[in-house]
């Protein structure tokens, strides 16, 4: 009797393609869902990929080099117009290309300061909270002492001693953001650590770390993505602030608290376009980060879920 044998014909690779097109319908439907329920914080959304594509692409958008002045400096002050839509400064640069190429450096300074600050103080909370006793009050201790003062002031001692560049700036604005994620992760890990199925894997000899990293890190997620959300929107005021004080990255790089430091005292009469610009940028930016991370609050806490 002949033995049936299956062979692969040319239909096969529809099931991974039908697969794919299920996957890219499935998430189609949940950001059409997510627009439906949370409006703002679509906006919100669409800010901030707003921003990071201008910052990605500033090359291509922006019509003149940054640190260039224009007409070899004799279009000074400029109003805005169609040649130069946001005005030139007092050193005849084109403002619009400071503000997109502004982008680059607060989105990659607030980017990278937030997942270090934020990654640097979920693990503390991780690590000590569930340990508990002394390592976990010690740990709390070092977070009030942060905690107590004003956060612009721990950034500009710590730039004050490392001195001015981009790198002493990332771990400035790194440093002031550890205390608050490791307060909210770790009354995370306190309820936690309690439930049922910790006290099950506990039972059984599962090993410490293995508890951590596979059942109380990942239930932990939620309140993490959360802050690291908001601490976006507060390191890129925190890099603005730094650097309208003149401690931000040294100039001619563009940056949008400096040249909002630049212009605020001496042209904000003769040429209010100077602040505004720069100012504008910062603040839809700081925007679009609170909102998107109001919507991701609601979504992931059970309490607002319905709302």
């Amino acid at each position: 009797m002949r033995q049936m044998v299956h062979r692969p014909t040319a239909s096969t690779p529809v099931v991974s393609q039908s697969t794919g097109l299920g996957a890219l319908s499935r998430l189609w439907m949940g950001l059409l869902r997510f627009i439906r329920r949370k409006p703002l914080g679509a906006l919100g959304g669409c800010i901030v990929l707003g921003m990071l594509l201008v910052a990605v692409f500033a090359p291509w958008l922006a019509p003149y080099n940054p640190q260039a002045f224009i007409d070899g400096g004799s279009a000074r002050l400029q109003p805005p117009s169609w040649r130069f839509p946001m005005g030139t400064d007092n050193l005849g640069r084109d403002i619009l290309s400071r503000v997109i190429y502004g982008a680059r450096l607060s989105m990659l300074v607030g980017g990278v300061a937030t997942c270090f600050g934020t990654g640097i103080g979920a693990l503390i909370a991780l690590s000590t909270a569930y340990v508990g006793g002394k390592w976990d009050l010690i740990a709390q201790r070092c977070m009030d002492v942060l905690w107590a003062f004003p956060s612009l002031v721990i950034a500009i001692v710590i730039i004050a001693v490392l001195g001015r560049n981009t790198t002493n700036l990332i771990i400035a604005i790194a440093i002031v953001v550890i205390p608050s994620t490791a307060r909210v992760v770790r009354a995370a890990v306190l309820v936690v650590k309690e439930t049922d199925y910790v006290q099950a894997a506990r039972a059984v000899g599962a090993h410490q770390w293995h508890i951590v990293w596979h059942y109380i890190a990942p239930n932990c997620m939620a309140p993490y993505l959360i802050i690291a959300t908001a601490s976006l929107g507060g390191a890129i005021i925190t890099e603005a602030s730094l650097s309208f004080l003149g401690l931000g990255v040294p100039p001619p790089a563009p940056s949008w608290g400096r040249d909002l430091f630049g212009s605020a005292q001496k042209f904000a009469e003769l040429a209010p376009w100077m602040p505004i610009m720069p100012g504008i940028a910062i603040s839809l930016t700081v925007y679009g980060f609170n909102l998107l991370g109001d919507a991701i609050r609601d979504i992931l806490d059970p309490r607002l879920r319905g709302r």
